[in-house]
């Protein structure tokens, strides 16, 4: 698939639902593509239309191991709710082992680019191995989440992991995700209840104070633009 293409998707797909763009995802790439969620506000709202609308369409997540507790039981109270099994990708147990034999246990927060490197061995070459054979993977991303997506469409290509990239809800806004979130009774992670809009591994989240960026939480040390782990290249 080239830009053309993309352009064209984007350009047929913008009236379209969420719902939608997920069947019209699955009907051109069937079961080639997949959902990657990070557990989030967002992530959870496609678990459930996929669930409701689309059920073919395969669901997975990452364990850096380092996650918080409370990300775990809401794996497992989705699993429930759902009636599915969200498949889980973990690190390479030896490259976790090396790093922090080298480095340190929190090396992530000496330097960027040891934070990079954390990211890419507990984060990122988990997720290219869940990528492995497909053709698109649909995301959770929103442009008001922070800075450095802003110029994201609903599709793109990835030129990282050389695929399409789906952003069905890149066009909500907070206070969308919040009420569909309560309307349907959706399960969610309770730490979002004690000020942490973006949960990740639990040594790089903080709750975050009034007024500041739903992702300032994360990797709070470094500069707003810096705050990607690898998994989203910004464009």
């Amino acid at each position: 698939m080239n830009q053309q293409d993309i352009n064209n998707l984007n350009e047929k797909w913008k009236n379209l639902s969420t719902v939608e763009i997920l069947h019209q995802s699955y009907k051109i790439f069937n079961d080639n593509v997949a959902f990657s969620s990070s557990l989030g506000f967002e992530d959870q709202i496609l678990t459930h239309l996929i669930a409701k609308h689309n059920p073919k369409i395969s669901i997975f997540t990452l364990d850096t191991g380092r996650l918080f507790p409370e990300t775990y039981d809401l794996i497992d109270r989705t699993n429930a709710r759902y009636g599915m099994n969200i498949r889980i990708f973990f690190p390479d147990a030896k490259q976790v082992e090396d790093m922090v034999n080298i480095n340190g246990v929190n090396l992530f927060y000496e330097s960027i680019e040891n934070r990079k490197l954390c990211c890419g061995i507990r984060k990122s070459n988990p997720l290219n191995r869940a990528l492995t054979g497909l053709d698109a993977w649909i995301t959770g991303l929103r442009r008001s989440q922070s800075i450095t997506r802003v110029n994201m469409q609903v599709v793109e290509w990835d030129e990282m992991h050389q695929m399409v990239k789906i952003n069905p809800l890149i066009n909500w806004t907070e206070t969308e995700v919040q009420n569909f979130i309560k309307a349907n009774n959706i399960p969610y992670n309770t730490l979002h209840d004690k000020g942490l809009p973006s949960i990740g591994c639990q040594p790089c989240t903080r709750a975050i104070d009034v007024g500041e960026d739903l992702r300032a939480g994360r990797w709070w040390w470094e500069l707003p633009e810096q705050k990607e782990c690898g998994l989203h290249k910004a464009r």
